[in-house]
């Protein structure tokens, strides 16, 4: 009896230690920490990125000439499409993200709504044509109108040997005045890491 009832708490204290094992250990850690787990563009690569190269747009020239010719008037931007070229799967969505974070955060440029959003409030509005008071309805015609559009690409560029790799990233940004479709400004980042 005494030789069953050990063989099955072995048993049990084996299979428990096995599910243990094969559990991962999570840890919460700040946003803004570095991690660099497989090489590959990740969450760090595109908020940097963005604050980077948003930085390098409105310390441009264009900035201050719109500015001079405006009388102080902030530019409005609308993010058009960027555009993943590279051989991974990378979230565009996101890093558009970052870059109007980082646009708004500045205080220097207005930012408008673009793509599928614009659409949803532009019939939120069209609902309230009919369905709100009269004095708490927004009316048509009156949004802001963009003066430049920023679009881009992320491109990348893999070389390896053996067990060592390179990436290489660039992001280009183009920003368009939507007016008379003047390229004012073009930027970019670049990226290289080196995986052994």
């Amino acid at each position: 009896m005494k030789h069953i009832s050990l063989s099955l708490v072995a048993a049990l204290a084996l299979s428990l230690s096995l599910t243990n094992c094969g559990s991962p250990k999570v840890t919460r850690v700040s946003d803004t920490t570095v991690t660099d787990l497989s090489g590959r563009w990740n969450e760090t690569d595109s908020r940097l990125t963005a604050e980077e190269i948003t930085a390098e747009l409105m310390d441009h020239a264009w900035y201050s000439s719109y500015a001079a010719e405006n009388a102080g008037k902030k530019p409005v931007i609308i993010v058009g499409l960027i555009t993943n070229k590279s051989h991974e799967h990378i979230s565009a969505e996101t890093f558009s993200k970052d870059i109007e974070k980082a646009i708004i955060n500045s205080g220097r440029i207005k930012l408008v709504q673009a793509g599928n959003m614009r659409e949803e409030i532009r019939a939120e509005r069209a609902d309230q044509q009919n369905n709100a008071s009269q004095s708490t309805m927004k009316k048509f015609g009156l949004e802001n109108g963009a003066d430049f559009m920023l679009q881009g690409t992320i491109n990348s560029i893999t070389d390896e040997n053996k067990k060592e790799k390179s990436v290489y990233y660039q992001i280009d940004l183009e920003l368009t005045n939507i007016q008379t479709n003047d390229k004012v400004w073009i930027g970019d980042k670049k990226i290289k890491k080196m995986i052994k």
